[in-house]
């Protein structure tokens, strides 16, 4: 059974920093795109980044430069490194696992990031 499990969301101060981990276990994941979203109250899920098995990245165009996606493929683990934290950036963070075009796809129960203005 294929279970990504968050960690690292909380409170801070606006300027500070995160470092969010998603721990996958239950397959190889041999080839999946790893993934962070987020949704915000009263507002759809939207993409934050994406990293590739080769470690190609993706980013929101409204966080390139604060956030940094990476994954470590022996572990089964990625992270979401967030700096510069602002006010807009409080939601709910969602680890994703998928292989592109198919029905394997995976989210994350979700973390909880509330930055504080």
């Amino acid at each position: 059974q294929v279970q990504l499990v968050e960690s690292g969301g909380g409170l801070v101060q606006s300027g500070g920093s995160l470092r969010l981990s998603c721990a996958a276990s239950g397959s190889r994941f041999t080839g999946y795109v790893w993934g962070w979203y987020r949704q915000a109250p009263g507002k759809e899920r939207e993409m934050v980044a994406t990293i590739t098995s080769l470690g190609t990245t993706n980013y929101a165009d409204s966080l390139k430069g604060r956030f940094i996606i990476s994954r470590d493929n022996a572990e089964n683990t990625h992270y979401l490194q967030m700096n510069n934290l602002k006010a807009e950036d409080t939601a709910v963070y969602y680890c994703h696992a998928e292989i592109r075009g198919t029905s394997f796809e995976y989210w994350g129960q979700g973390t909880q990031v509330t930055v504080a203005s």
